[in-house]
C-alpha cells in the first residue's frame, strides 16, 4: 500500500510520484505536496498580529467595534471562539452581548 494522497481533483487513488511532483493517471493532474501545504497554511485564519487562530481560543478585541445595538469595548475578552468561512471569520458569544461575528483582523489572541 502507498501512502501518497489522493487525487485533490478526481479523488483518484491510484497517484504516483514524478519527481517533485505527484501524478494522477486517470485525469493527468499533476501537483506539488509542498504547494498543497503551503495553501493549507496560507488559508487559516490569523489574528492582528499573525498568530493562527483555531476552534476554541480565547481572544481579545484591539479596537472599539460599533455595531447596531451597541459597542464591544478594546480590551473585551471573548472565550470559546468558532472559525467559520465568510467576511467575519469568527463567531463568538460575548458576555452582556450574546452572539456575534467578528473579523479575526479585531482580535488578538489571548
Amino acid at each position: 500500500m502507498s501512502d501518497l494522497p489522493n487525487c485533490p481533483q478526481c479523488d483518484g487513488e491510484y497517484t504516483y510520484e514524478d519527481g517533485p511532483l505527484l501524478v494522477c493517471p486517470s485525469c493527468a493532474h499533476e501537483w506539488s505536496p509542498a504547494d498543497e501545504a503551503a495553501a493549507a497554511e496560507d488559508a487559516a485564519t490569523r489574528d492582528a498580529n499573525g498568530n493562527v487562530l483555531e476552534n476554541g481560543d480565547a481572544v481579545v478585541v484591539i479596537k472599539d467595534l460599533k455595531f447596531n445595538g451597541g459597542v464591544v469595548k478594546v480590551g473585551t475578552k471573548v472565550k470559546n471562539i468558532r472559525i467559520v468561512d465568510g467576511d467575519h471569520d469568527i463567531d463568538c458569544k460575548i458576555d452582556g452581548i450574546g452572539a456575534m461575528s467578528l473579523k479575526s483582523e479585531f482580535v488578538k489572541k489571548a
